[in-house]
């Protein structure tokens, strides 16, 4: 189903973890890694394809997830030639998305990337918020920035930060107290001064 601009209607999905992580998915047998996307089929909307893709590539169901945000418009990216079936040159020019902002309210084992019998993805891991987009295929890039600048204002607030927050205890206040509490039950806010580095994101296969 095209436009009359040779444009398919898409659908992309950012997918957040409670840290406010994305969800980054490894093209099967590929380097390249993105996004949850697929198309719209005839008489769907924007969101029911966006449920549908939900489950078809990462195995969710609506259940799983809260919708935060979506793009107000249309996001085009043209495909190059080489990319494009020789049948389809010529009057196919590429995607037009509407970027859906998900927030995961299951757990990670709900996530399958064999949920059906044509999977999309062969690994996954999540990512921080403002992915590098190298790994993205050139074409897309503009539209990720795009959708990831306009969603962002969306972003749900990080609960360890405010629950210092009405505590009262900046982070360093809780440098001070780190040093009279056990380690075993003791987290450093956002912003706290640590010695050691953050974990890096998680990979799944």
């Amino acid at each position: 189903m095209l436009d009359r601009d040779g444009f398919r209607p898409n659908v992309g999905i950012v997918l957040l973890n409670q840290k406010n992580q994305v969800f980054w998915g490894k093209r099967i047998r590929t380097h390249s890694w993105q996004f949850p996307q697929g198309g719209i089929d005839r008489g769907e909307t924007p969101e029911q394809a966006m449920i549908r893709e939900l489950h078809e590539e990462i195995g969710l169901q609506r259940e799983h997830v809260r919708i935060v945000a979506r793009t107000r418009d249309w996001l085009r990216y043209e495909v190059p030639d080489r990319f494009i079936r020789r049948d389809s040159r010529g009057f196919y020019k590429g995607q037009k998305q509407i970027w859906f902002l998900l927030q995961l309210v299951g757990h990670d084992w709900d996530l399958n990337l064999r949920a059906t019998s044509h999977p999309e993805f062969d690994a996954w891991r999540w990512n921080d918020y403002w992915v590098p987009l190298d790994a993205v295929v050139e074409f897309k890039r503009e539209v990720y920035v795009t959708a990831l600048t306009e969603l962002s204002r969306f972003l749900p607030r990080n609960e360890h930060r405010n629950r210092f927050l009405r505590q009262g205890i900046r982070p360093l206040d809780m440098e001070q107290t780190c040093v009279n509490m056990p380690d075993a039950s003791f987290e450093i806010p956002p912003g706290a001064t640590h010695d050691s580095p953050p974990p890096s994101g998680q990979q799944h296969a």
